[in-house]
């Protein structure tokens, strides 16, 4: 069964039991989804939007994706993503360069510094079995308190404490000609390196013997070691791999969307990122289209509020109700199963009785 089908199918479940949802609370679910998708659709400026909201969230995503295909579970997504971010504004407010090399510069550190953030726990988990789950959330909060004191630290803003200094224009993601091509939206160049990023790992996973290797450690650990490969190694550079993911979602956030960072705020695209990797099927595409529709739902939960009086909520609802499907996918897969093989065993009924017939 093409996990594709089973995504699909957990969405649609996902969004009958939305506007159940809708329809007890008093509300119409037809004008709720009709202004819910609206809000993320109905003009440039708002699809624009969307893609931007999308874009860390696809970063996250793969990060979570490349980890679970590796044997691997990524809970640090959060705190990598922050120190990626937090990495990347420090180089932008510190190094005066031309906007090009600084950038790349920016881009490079966050990923360093994600990476660098999950290198503990996977050579934790390949040297002691330390639980990568217990670790990494160990990390997360590691992260949060470092950029706490931190950025008030170093890098305090003008006016509150509670965050940094703006970046320069040179030292940020945002791009004129794409603001103007999607009518003022907030888009910027973060959403191109994230369909680089797709690709890279897509021909990583599915095209080289590195790829293998991870996979095969993934599927089983002692067998892959039996056929003599470096398991520790290949699990330390599985989560640096993935660690550098979540960063460059921080570089996108923090220098894409937003031009500075705040302080007390974990942010929730690292989680969010779980439950893409389980939509997405572990898919590098299928991972970019569940962020995408992740994004939809996240820009276009205000319009719907604003417009019915939905409460916002219920589109986080309908979100944690998709999660909650696409995780007992095994379930959804044996229920189609069950559907296709009654369907073939009533053809194949109506067929022999069609023989039947004409043999007599």
């Amino acid at each position: 069964m093409k996990t594709g089908v089973i995504s699909l199918v957990a969405v649609l479940l996902g969004l009958l039991a939305g506007g159940l949802l809708m329809a007890i609370t008093g509300h119409n679910p037809l004008d709720g989804y009709t202004y819910l998708f609206q809000g993320g659709l109905k003009n440039l400026e708002r699809v624009g939007n969307t893609l931007a909201t999308a874009t860390p969230l696809i970063f996250t995503g793969l990060s979570v994706a490349f980890a679970f295909r590796t044997g691997l579970f990524n809970i640090g997504a959060a705190g990598q993503m922050l120190i990626g971010g937090f990495s990347a504004t420090a180089i932008g407010l510190s190094l005066d360069l031309p906007g090009p090399l600084l950038l790349v510069i920016m881009v490079l550190a966050g990923c360093l510094g994600g990476a660098l953030w999950a290198f503990v726990p996977g050579l934790l988990k390949a040297k002691y079995n330390v639980h990568e789950v217990v670790s990494t959330i160990m990390m997360n909060w590691i992260a949060y308190w470092t950029v706490y004191y931190a950025v008030p630290a170093y890098f305090k803003g003008p006016s509150l404490e509670t965050e940094s200094r703006p970046l320069p224009e040179a030292a940020t993601l945002q791009a004129p000609f794409l603001s103007e091509m999607f009518d003022g939206s907030y888009i910027n160049l973060g959403l191109f390196i994230a369909f680089i990023v797709v690709a890279i790992i897509s021909f990583i996973i599915n095209r080289t013997t590195l790829g293998y290797e991870l996979k095969a450690v993934g599927f089983n650990r002692h067998a892959a070691e039996y056929a003599g490969i470096a398991v520790n190694r290949s699990m330390i550079l599985s989560m640096l791999i993935s660690g550098g993911i979540a960063g460059l979602a921080g570089v996108a956030q923090y220098a894409g969307n937003a031009s500075n960072i705040q302080i007390g705020v974990l942010p929730s695209q690292g989680f969010d990122g779980i439950a893409i990797a389980l939509l997405g099927a572990n898919s590098p595409v299928g991972v970019m289209l569940a962020a995408v529709f992740f994004g939809l739902l996240y820009s276009g939960r205000g319009f719907m509020n604003a417009m019915t009086e939905i409460p916002p909520e219920i589109a986080d609802s309908i979100i944690a109700i998709i999660i909650y499907f696409a995780a007992t996918s095994i379930l959804i897969e044996r229920v189609l199963k069950k559907i296709s093989a009654r369907r073939s065993a009533s053809e194949s009924g109506r067929q022999v009785k069609s023989d039947h017939v004409d043999n007599f």
